[in-house]
Order: C-alpha cells, then sequence, then structure tokens
C-alpha cells in the first residue's frame, strides 16, 4: 500500500532549487548598488605633503610651499641680474670715456677722476679703473711730468716757479713735482737773460722805464725767480743801449 505525504509539507527539488535560484539574484541586486555607492559616503582624504627633500624619488611635482618660495625668489633674481648687467654696461662705458680722453692727452690720476666722477659708476669702481689704467701704462705721472717739462720749460721758456705751478695744475703728486724740479739744470738766470734780450728787440724804441715793466711781467709770468729777472731785465736794458737803442722816442 502506497504511502501519500501532504503536498504542503514536502517541496519539490526543482522547486527549491529555483527558490535558491531567486534568494542568489536577490542578494546579488541588493549587493551592486552598495558597491557603486561604495565612496559616495566616504569623505575626501587631504593631500599628501612631503618634507622639504623627503618626496619620492621621480616626483616632477614640488611641494606647494616649496613652489611658492620659488615664485617669490624668481623676481628678485631676474630684478638682480638686470642691475648687474646695468652697472657693467656703465662701467664699460665709463672706461671707454677715459679712453677716448687719454687719446687725445696724457692724464694724471687727479685728472683721470675727474673725468669718471662725471659719470654713473661708484667711487670704489673709480679707484678700480685707475688703479688697472696706471697697471696697463694708460695713466702715467712721471711721463706726464716729463712731457711738462719738455714743454713748458724748453720750448716755451718757462722758469722753474712756471713748471712747477703747471705741474701742480695738472694734479701731479707733490713728491714727483719735487724730483722733477731736481733734474732741472741751474741756470735759470742764464735762461732769463737770454729770453729778455730777445724780447727786447720786439719792443721797439720805448723808454727804459716801460721796458723795464714790461719785460718784468713778463719774466714774472714765465715763472722765474725775482733775483734772476732783475739780472735778466738789466741785461737786456744794457744790450738795447749798446745798440743804439734810444730811451726817450716814445712813451706808453
Amino acid at each position: 500500500m502506497v504511502h501519500f505525504e501532504p503536498a504542503d509539507e514536502v517541496t519539490p527539488i526543482s522547486a527549491a532549487r529555483a527558490k535558491s535560484k531567486a534568494r542568489a539574484a536577490a542578494k546579488a541586486l541588493s549587493a551592486e548598488p552598495a558597491a557603486e555607492d561604495s565612496t559616495a559616503g566616504t569623505p575626501a582624504l587631504a593631500p599628501v605633503t612631503y618634507l622639504r627633500g623627503a618626496a619620492p624619488t621621480g616626483s616632477a611635482t614640488p611641494a606647494p610651499h616649496e613652489a611658492h618660495e620659488e615664485d617669490e625668489d624668481a623676481p628678485a633674481a631676474a630684478s638682480s641680474a638686470t642691475a648687474e648687467a646695468d652697472a657693467a654696461a656703465e662701467r664699460e662705458h665709463a672706461e671707454q670715456m677715459l679712453l677716448q680722453r687719454l687719446r687725445a692727452r696724457s692724464l694724471s690720476a687727479t685728472e683721470a677722476r675727474t673725468v669718471l666722477a662725471g659719470t654713473e659708476i661708484a667711487e670704489h669702481e673709480i679707484d678700480e679703473v685707475i688703479d688697472r689704467f696706471a697697471e696697463l701704462g694708460y695713466i702715467d705721472e712721471a711721463k706726464l711730468a716729463d712731457q711738462i717739462l719738455h714743454s713748458h720749460h724748453e720750448r716755451k721758456g718757462l722758469g722753474r716757479s712756471g713748471v712747477q705751478a703747471e705741474m701742480r695744475r695738472r694734479g701731479l703728486d707733490h713728491d714727483l713735482i719735487l724730483d722733477k724740479l731736481e733734474e732741472l739744470p741751474d741756470d735759470e738766470a742764464e735762461r732769463a737773460i737770454e729770453l729778455a734780450c730777445k724780447r727786447v728787440q720786439q719792443l721797439g724804441r720805448l723808454d727804459d722805464q716801460t721796458v723795464d715793466r714790461r719785460l718784468t711781467g713778463f719774466l714774472m709770468r714765465k715763472g722765474y725767480a725775482s733775483s734772476a729777472v732783475r739780472l735778466a731785465v738789466k741785461a737786456a736794458l744794457a744790450s738795447r743801449s749798446g745798440s743804439g737803442g734810444a730811451s726817450r722816442v716814445r712813451f706808453r
């Protein structure tokens, strides 16, 4: 005799499998939105900031504070470079100006300083340029002193005082002036007499008093000592009288 169990108490295998699949599908559907929204409620993480020198090797992006410092230093560096370029250009201009003056005539260190003072270079740069030009032989005060001796004493006939005054006017060193004056021959009286005798021939038939006054002024301006001037004027008047010149013809 066959025994039958009630249908509501026994679940067929096929029905059980179908129910299991339905449950799995329901779990899958409920899991997908959760996966999609897994980051929706997660707070954003703060960016990683590395200490100076501790950034990972190969990182091409500097830390924010380092980039900020570089941005601040860039204008200062550019300004410094521009200032240095301007200073170099101004110094070159000053040197060229001084060279141009030296091509025209020799200059003392004092005269060179006056030229450079008219430029925009600093005081210490003026000293540097003068020292450099002296080393190169462009500024040679001893040579300049010799030129003055030749041009003013030998060619123009200036006396010792006249040569000394010219050297002082050109700004030469005091000790150098004294050394160069020692080189002058001790013939100032003879040179004064020679100049006075030549000059008296140009004074025509003026009286002796006028001739005396003009010769004295002429020799004094030449820088001759008063003692040499008196000897020269006396000799010139004697030569004039000996040549038959009259002293009472004309007065001026």
